[in-house]
């Protein structure tokens, strides 16, 4: 039984990601299907596709490399709220990734989205991640 999905789905990624893996394929929720479809909109994978073949739906995930160095796109996937410490931000308190270049992941009342929108909508929530 895993404790912690959301952390789960990240080592998935960077583990893959360090592999050098086209492909990911991790066990679905509605809470991790908002987090990839965000790290797609911001241009951190290629693309996304929700199976349900089995009993457990999953999502395959295609990583995005760099065309001449083959590096990956994402270098960094830190989780910032854990269930033993939750981390909860205010509008005006929500951090800066990478001053600006990087993306942090909100969990707030009206959905979950980047640390951008949440400020835009003047709304703060859990920090789930930092992306970078």
């Amino acid at each position: 039984m895993n404790t912690d999905p959301i952390a789960d789905y990240l080592t998935r990624i960077r583990n893959a990601n360090s592999a050098g893996h086209r492909v990911v394929s991790i066990p679905s929720s509605k809470l991790k299907l908002e987090i990839t479809k965000i790290l797609f909109d911001q241009g951190y994978i290629l693309s996304y596709k929700e199976e349900s073949d089995t009993v457990q739906k999953s999502i395959k995930i295609a990583l995005k490399y760099d065309r001449l160095t083959k590096d990956p796109v994402i270098k960094k996937l830190q989780r910032v709220s854990t269930p033993g410490l939750r981390q909860y931000a205010s509008s005006g308190d929500i951090p800066r990734v990478l001053n600006g270049l990087g993306t942090a992941i909100v969990s707030t009342s009206h959905g979950v989205m980047t640390g951008k929108q949440a400020k835009k909508e003047n709304v703060g929530g859990e920090v789930i991640c930092y992306v970078h």
